[in-house]
Order: C-alpha cells, then sequence, then structure tokens
C-alpha cells in the first residue's frame, strides 16, 4: 500500500471524475500526490480565496499497476512535455489508466511557455526543466481504478 494525498477545499471520501478540470497536466483526472506538503500547497489555492484547506489521504493499493495501463514520466523529458501539452490544449487521445510524473507548476510552466512561444527550442526546454526541484502527481483516469484501488483514510484541515 502506498499513501496519497489529495489538497482541496473539502474532505473528498469519494473521488470521482465528474469534478475533475479539463485541459490541466496529465488530462481529465482525480490528482493526489505522494508528498503530503505539496498537498498542503495545492490547498493554497483555496485558502487565499478564503476557503479552508482540506487534506485527504488515501491507501493505494499498488497492484493496480499489473492491471491498468500505466505511464510513468521518471523526469521531465521531451515526452512528458509533450504529453503536457497535448493534455493542456485538449488534444489527448490517449488511453491511460492512470499517469504519474513532474507537475507543471507556475516555475516549470514559465519554461514551457518559453517554448511555446518559441523564444527557446525543446532540447533548452528539458535542459531548464532538469534543475527543477520535481513533484510527483498522480492522476486517477478512469473510475474503475479510482473506485477498486484508491481508499479513503481521513482528512484534516491545513
Amino acid at each position: 500500500m502506498m499513501i496519497l494525498y489529495h489538497g482541496s477545499y473539502m474532505e473528498i471520501q469519494e473521488p470521482d471524475l465528474k469534478h475533475s478540470r479539463l485541459n490541466v497536466d496529465f488530462g481529465c483526472g482525480f490528482y493526489t500526490t505522494p508528498i503530503y506538503k505539496q498537498a498542503v500547497n495545492w490547498c493554497g489555492r483555496f485558502k487565499r480565496r478564503g476557503a479552508e484547506g482540506i487534506v485527504s489521504c488515501y491507501d493505494f493499493d499498488e497492484n493496480a499497476y499489473d492491471k491498468y495501463k500505466v505511464m510513468v514520466f521518471d523526469t521531465y523529458s521531451e515526452e512528458w512535455l509533450d504529453f503536457i501539452l497535448n493534455c493542456r490544449s485538449g488534444n489527448d487521445t490517449s488511453d491511460y489508466d492512470m499517469v504519474i510524473g513532474g507537475v507543471a507548476n507556475d516555475k516549470v510552466f514559465n519554461t514551457v511557455e518559453l517554448y511555446l512561444d518559441h523564444l527557446i527550442d525543446k532540447a533548452e526546454a528539458i535542459n531548464r526543466l532538469r534543475y527543477e526541484q520535481p513533484n510527483l502527481q498522480i492522476c486517477f483516469r478512469t473510475e474503475d481504478i479510482l473506485k477498486n484501488y484508491l481508499h479513503f483514510k481521513g482528512s484534516e484541515q491545513v
């Protein structure tokens, strides 16, 4: 079992895909992280708007890796960059049940925007991203994997 966290403005006992946003890093899905501090940081955007910050905690059954289609990006790479750009532009046609990899946070996306604006080439973008401290996000993209392998443990206000 792996412990995963989700930062929000509310406790989420039963994650689903109905409430997910489109055109984000790894497409429509329920986003978690094994890094508690990162989940707390995700709560920051809600707290800045006057809402509570709630970190929900889950057990993830890693047997899912053997039963579902999973994409893992170990580093910021050209493949990661292409995938992020496809998802953010609404052009993702992949059928992954789960995607794991680095977060395109503000600092990372500044580099991506330089690439999109043709101010740097792809090789330079990847070179710059190597120096960013990678965060980690795990995106559950199908209801089946959510219901069968991610189990709510509790939550806390941060």
